[in-house]
């Protein structure tokens, strides 16, 4: 395959499992266009044009040309400076690596993370949350990521694959589609009545198998084990996490429990106060589901693939 056509097939394939369905993803492209045609001629050299035809800022080419071949992959979680150079190490060994394949964005896709994040507004309101309301709260939460991450340093990798002239990509949200889908059909077809219930079924997915062996498996983090879940809502993808505010909201539109990646300090004592259960699946065992049906994709095509920095590889091709 040339890289070109990984990239797209990501983006598609991340378009296929937006949680706000295709013609919400076509109106997000339709205002992102609007607003470039609105743009000064100065402004518009500066645009990144595939933000006109990719809607997940955090998914992008880094390095390489678009035609070139691809024979193999290198993937994982956190595709950083020692894994580019352990790419370039095991091309001395005579594997056939020609793209290092980041989850979690570098460069310019990380620069751009918070971007991503206003499809959360769509994704509360399906539950239930005022569109006005989610897009008022979750404006103020993009802007503190994109002043988070602006002091970062996000071209390390980048040089290092440059330099190393392998290819580079990232894709972030694609995947994290093809894990919220999954696991929301996954328990929309599950006969669950308690917390406790649906971490015995995310264990019987084998990214969750393999996480639990090594201490960090799906756990309980607020409400009883007891507990009856209500209804769920599966909270995988848009970027990173909302704000604090959003767990309340969810609440009162009648989510009983959450299950999701990962939950910082505050929103967890939210959760506590809106009396919701919370369910983490896990960090990386999650983002290694995504990133595994995105890669049988590709196994399917015949590349072969090279599993590190924290991937919990299981083909279901």
């Amino acid at each position: 395959m040339q890289l070109r056509e990984i990239y797209d097939l990501a983006v598609a394939s991340g378009i296929d499992a937006d949680p706000r369905g295709r013609e919400g993803v076509e109106k997000d492209l339709d205002r992102t266009k609007k607003a470039y045609d609105r743009l000064d001629d100065d402004k518009k050299s500066l645009f990144d044009e595939e933000r006109l035809s990719n809607p997940y800022s955090d998914t992008r080419m880094l390095v390489g040309e678009p035609e070139q071949e691809i024979r193999g992959i290198i993937a994982g979680i956190d595709m950083e400076v020692g894994e580019v150079m352990l790419a370039d190490r095991l091309r001395d060994k005579g594997r056939p690596i020609d793209l290092v394949l980041s989850h979690h964005p570098e460069g310019k896709a990380l620069a751009s993370l918070g971007d991503v994040m206003k499809m959360q507004a769509d994704i509360w309101a399906s539950r239930g949350v005022p569109i006005n309301v989610g897009d008022s709260l979750i404006s103020g939460r993009m802007r503190e990521v994109n002043r988070r991450l602006s002091p970062v340093n996000h071209w390390r990798a980048v040089s290092a694959a440059r330099e190393l002239e392998i290819a580079l990509m990232s894709v972030h949200t694609p995947t994290d589609n093809l894990v919220n889908t999954f696991l929301t059909k996954y328990f929309e077809g599950a006969d669950v009545e308690t917390p406790a219930e649906i971490i015995k079924k995310l264990l019987e997915l084998p990214e969750y198998q393999m996480a639990a062996k090594e201490a960090s498996g799906p756990f309980q983090m607020v409400g009883d084990e007891n507990n009856r879940v209500g209804r769920i809502h599966v909270d995988m993808t848009g970027g990173t996490e909302g704000p604090v505010e959003a767990v309340t909201k969810l609440a009162e539109a009648g989510v009983g429990t959450i299950i999701g990646m990962h939950m910082d300090e505050k929103l967890r004592k939210t959760a506590e106060e809106a009396k919701i259960n919370v369910v983490i699946a896990g960090h990386i065992s999650s983002d290694s589901l995504g990133v595994n049906l995105f890669l049988d994709k590709l196994e399917a095509k015949g590349l072969a693939i090279t599993p590190v920095s924290g991937l919990f590889r299981h083909s279901r091709a």
